[in-house]
């Protein structure tokens, strides 16, 4: 049977993140060549360089609400890029290791119907990935050019409100900076995109082989005990397998989801806050609008395949007491029970053991946006 490709079903994830200076070829890690040289470029100059004007800009207008309440949700959705970017760089190595690790032959489908169980997750990452993408491009082409949309550009007005030791107003320095303004930011969120995908590619991996391992327990026959005995074990080795690809991955993302969950809320709550007082239909109400959902999206993507991960590793259990246990030899049996006793525990996806990542957390971010926005709303009307 043709060996199934693990990493051939996020490719286009993959392929993106090439671009972007955040996946070295092949299996290798950043060495002393040009593609290390340019990805040096794009995460100082555009991602950093970005964030650092306008981290400096809100000193300079804690003053005012309406303008620091349009300025600090980007710039934490920014900082959180750095965060993200830092933490793929910095685990490279091992998480190309993990992606070489899910191509061996205990995770391998055995078999067309397993191949077919699993296709059900692999589509359900890539639409939530290819709405993702759309919302996310919506939301930095209306931040691109809502200057030129509303004609603000006449009096030199920026896309974002940012601080640079020149006089932005005169030519050429204005075209020059919003020319960096418009393509940091598109640097920006693909990065962010790309990364928070390749998290939930994951977890979407983690939850199939959890689907793999109960198909295989459910039809746990042999000709003899010794044949059965071997598939016993070979399941139980699969399970601790997947425990320790879980763990793996968990420690690859667990500051980067803690970050994200706490950046959703304030940027959420903000940014609903901001369509009260901006121009209706306008294009920079519609950028907000795009995005708030691409936000909303965002955390769907890690609650939601955390979620999977949870329920189908809970079912473990149940899969094995619908083996054909009864009349099998009593060693057999012991391993089934003890087997059956340690995977009680469901595997949980977290940040720092802090927050699980499930439907419930994701409902727990709404209500806290809400909660920001209604101080927000309450602080400008008094």
């Amino acid at each position: 049977m043709k060996t199934f490709n693990w990493k051939s079903e996020v490719q286009s994830n993959i392929l993106a993140l090439k671009l972007l200076g955040l996946w070295p070829k092949g299996d290798e890690t950043y060495k002393r060549n040009s593609y290390t040289l340019y990805a040096s470029f794009c995460f100082f100059v555009l991602n950093c360089g970005h964030n650092f004007f306008q981290t400096v800009n809100i000193y300079f207008i804690l003053d005012d609400l309406e303008a620091f309440t349009s300025s600090i949700f980007v710039t934490l959705s920014c900082v959180g890029t750095i965060l993200k970017c830092y933490g793929l760089i910095q685990n490279m190595e091992n998480l190309k290791q993990l992606f070489v690790t899910i191509t061996g032959e205990i995770f391998q489908p055995k078999g067309e119907k397993q191949q077919k169980l699993v296709e059900p997750s692999v589509k359900f990452w890539s639409r939530i990935y290819l709405l993702f993408r759309i919302t996310c491009y919506f939301t930095a082409f209306f931040w691109s050019t809502y200057p030129i949309l509303d004609k603000s550009f006449r009096v030199r007005r920026l896309p974002f409100l940012s601080w640079y030791p020149y006089n932005v107003k005169v030519s050429p320095f204005y075209e020059f900076t919003y020319m960096y303004q418009v393509v940091s930011i598109w640097y920006i969120v693909a990065a962010s995109l790309n990364i928070d995908c390749l998290i939930a590619a994951l977890n979407m991996f983690i939850g199939a082989q959890c689907d793999i391992l109960c198909d295989d327990l459910r039809n746990l026959v042999a000709t003899n005990g010794k044949e059965l005995k071997e598939k016993l074990v070979r399941c139980v080795i699969h399970h601790k397998a997947i425990l320790s690809l879980a763990e793996k991955s968990n420690k690859f993302y667990n500051w980067i989801v803690l970050f994200q969950f706490f950046t959703s809320a304030v940027s959420l709550g903000f940014s609903m806050f901001q369509l009260t007082i901006v121009v209706p239909l306008s294009s920079e109400f519609y950028s907000f609008i795009c995005y708030a959902t691409s936000m909303i999206v965002e955390i769907f993507i890690y609650c939601w395949f955390g979620n999977e991960v949870e329920i189908k590793s809970s079912i473990i259990p149940y899969a094995a007491f619908q083996s054909t246990w009864v009349g099998l030899p009593t060693e057999i049996q012991k391993i089934l029970i003890t087997f059956t006793l340690r995977t009680q525990r469901p595997i949980k996806m977290s940040a720092l053991n802090l927050f699980y990542l499930s439907l419930d957390t994701f409902k727990s971010i709404l209500r806290t946006s809400w909660s920001y926005f209604t101080v927000l709303h309450q602080a400008n009307s008094t």
